[in-house]
């Protein structure tokens, strides 16, 4: 039995297990069997009573050889379950007994599959355990157990999902939890009358956010094309339809900078119901929240690093304006331009990714350097400068702002909510103004997207729209510090390079 403490080399174990590979052969023992009828999973095994007869089947991932008698662990997923073997209880005839016993403890290593058929019982420690009358070899590992990748986070489990999936329980519960996560949104939202649909990745231009695209080309068609930013267009093409509430888990792909927070490939649920404004949706969006959040985690209330984020509290509402004054003490309705604006901000020494972008981006900035960073616990954004938001509708009674909301917790935003501009004439003149701003060198303004204005004028009901960062909602409630702790393959620069 090669143990994971092996002083050995990993080519030396690599050989090896390769020698028992081929032992295995000899002895007519298929190393890759096509199948095995199992009864129970191992947390279903568990879950029984003494007595019960089984067959469970898993990855060994602990053995303790004791001459006439071996304890071994079985793992898959869900769960844990001990087995054990005797030297004489595994064949009537005790040489052929003696001999499948020793092929388990001799031929076997950490890893391997393995499929055991028996009676639970319960040892004197009360650990319940197969009493194994059979056993099946279901899979050899030529690479052994990297024990480095125990309990870490980070690079070296990012690259290596599949190790770290099996190395570590915490890693599994995290991704378990993403699951449930996703399973309670479309749950929340099914139940509430939205439809789930999909819409097109390949585009022929970017629209629907605020990012720089990536380009490819389309060699059927011989012509350039995107890969989507938001479906945010296609899915107000579907109320245009006729979709009364609508919704996509949408894969998104933005050719921008990247932290902690941020990743180029992700997963955002967007969805837009008619006849309703944003504050409809911020009523909808603090109920489905709490929802998730008691689903996924059993409370209401997580830990985040040092912090204690409570949403069982009802959600502040709070200008975008009153946020950014009260932090950086820039009052952005008295800078109506971005020469000012940007005066202002290079007199107050604030850092700017972008600062030659125009008076919308200029604000966002802005907010994301001084005011967002202090925002903890779960807090609505709203009041959002009418030139930061040119998809949502211009308010009623301050056309200088949008009907918009963000839901912020811990300092990341986790939701970006509108009242959808639905008038076509008044999209127009927003679409050319970002798009004299694309000319003139902001990369992240929007196109001018003649198709969706071309459905806007075929009538539009009142609508409000939803967009959440899959990956960052995970992120958030399962205190991981980096989107790549939650995302199983994150994209990664080839071992070596700086990621």
């Amino acid at each position: 039995m090669i143990e994971e403490n092996s002083g050995d080399d990993e080519g030396e174990l690599r050989r090896r297990r390769l020698e028992k590979l081929e032992r295995l052969r000899a002895e007519g023992v298929h190393p890759y069997p096509e199948r095995f009828e199992r009864t129970h999973t191992l947390a279903q095994a568990s879950a029984l009573a003494e007595g019960a007869r089984v067959r469970v089947c898993g990855r060994l991932v602990l053995m303790r050889d004791m001459g006439k008698l071996t304890f071994a662990t079985l793992q898959d997923l869900d769960g844990k379950l001990q087995v054990s073997l005797t030297r004489d209880g595994l064949a009537a005839d005790p040489e052929e007994s003696k001999r499948i016993y020793q092929r388990f403890t001799k031929l076997l290593d950490l890893w391997d599959f393995v499929g055991v058929e028996g009676e639970l019982y319960r040892t004197k420690t009360g650990e319940l355990t197969v009493k194994t009358e059979a056993w099946t070899f279901l899979g050899k590992a030529i690479a052994p157990p990297a024990s480095k990748y125990k309990g870490t986070k980070g690079e070296l489990n990012w690259r290596k999902r599949y190790v770290d999936l099996v190395a570590n329980a915490e890693t599994r519960e995290r991704f378990k939890l993403r699951s449930r996560v996703v399973r309670a949104l479309r749950d929340f939202l099914d139940r509430h009358g939205f439809q789930e649909v999909e819409t097109p990745i390949l585009c022929n231009q970017a629209s629907g956010a605020l990012a720089r695209p990536f380009v490819s080309h389309h060699n059927a068609m011989d012509m350039p094309v995107v890969l989507r930013i938001a479906p945010e267009t296609y899915l107000k093409r579907l109320v245009v339809g006729g979709y009364d509430r609508v919704y996509e888990m949408a894969r998104c792909f933005r050719n921008e900078g990247m932290d902690p927070s941020h990743l180029q490939d992700f997963t955002m649920l967007e969805f837009y119901a008619a006849y309703w404004n944003y504050e409809d949706n911020m009523a909808f969006t603090e109920a489905l929240v709490r929802h998730v959040v008691q689903e996924a985690t059993g409370g209401l209330v997580i830990k985040r690093g040092e912090h204690t984020i409570d949403f069982s509290e009802p959600f502040p509402r709070r200008s975008m304006r009153e946020v950014i004054l009260e932090h950086s003490g820039l009052d952005i309705d008295a800078l109506p331009d971005a020469a000012s604006l940007r005066r202002a901000i290079f007199e107050k020494k604030v850092d700017l990714e972008n600062p030659d972008a125009g008076r919308g981006s200029l604000i966002d900035q802005l907010y994301k350097r001084t005011a967002r960073p202090k925002l903890l616990q779960p807090t609505f954004i709203v009041r959002h400068p009418i030139d930061l938001s040119p998809l949502a509708r211009r308010s009623d009674d301050d056309p200088k702002t949008a009907d918009r909301f963000q839901l912020v917790v811990d300092t990341w935003e986790v939701v970006n909510a509108y009242s959808e501009l639905v008038d076509p004439v008044d999209q127009r003149a927003r679409l050319e103004e970002q798009a004299g701003l694309r000319g003139a060198g902001d990369e992240e303004a929007m196109e001018l997207d003649e198709d969706y204005l071309g459905a806007m004028e075929h009538g539009m009901p009142p609508i409000s729209g939803w967009g959440m960062g899959i990956d960052r909602f995970v992120a958030l409630i399962t205190d991981s510090p980096n989107l790549r702790d939650v995302v199983l393959f994150p994209l990664m620069k080839p071992a070596g390079g700086e990621d």
